[in-house]
């Protein structure tokens, strides 16, 4: 006859699925800190793409497609001539400003520099 097993019901539990939904979305690099530079103020695509170091344009266009989809962002065009796209963060989006903040805060207190990044501010 086999032992009876018994085991810790507390490692039983899951992640939250909240959680897990938000890491899904804002763990993919370039996701945080678009939403960071949108925190700001609405830009257009180069202006991203300036603010960002590193993000090729064909990657920060899937990302804010994904931003979009996923009722972060929104992408706005201006008529011009010449025709411009700008992109803004919806009521969704900009309710995730004070957890951006702690999480840069919490950042600059508990993970190690970049030493090949110079400090913002």
């Amino acid at each position: 006859m086999a032992a009876e097993q018994t085991h810790d019901v507390a490692a039983c539990k899951r992640v939250d699925d909240g959680i897990t939904r938000v890491f899904q979305l804002l763990g993919k690099r370039w996701n945080g800190p678009i939403l960071s530079v949108l925190q700001e103020q609405s830009a257009y695509f180069t202006d991203l793409r300036r603010a960002i170091p590193g993000i090729s344009e064909r990657m920060l266009s899937d990302r804010l497609a994904e931003l979009g989809a996923a009722g972060l962002v929104l992408r706005e065009v201006d008529e011009g001539p010449p025709l411009r796209v700008s992109y803004r963060l919806t009521g969704a989006g900009a309710a995730l400003e004070p957890a951006l903040r702690e999480l840069g805060d919490w950042a600059k207190h508990h993970l190690p520099d970049d030493p090949g990044c110079p400090k913002n501010g």
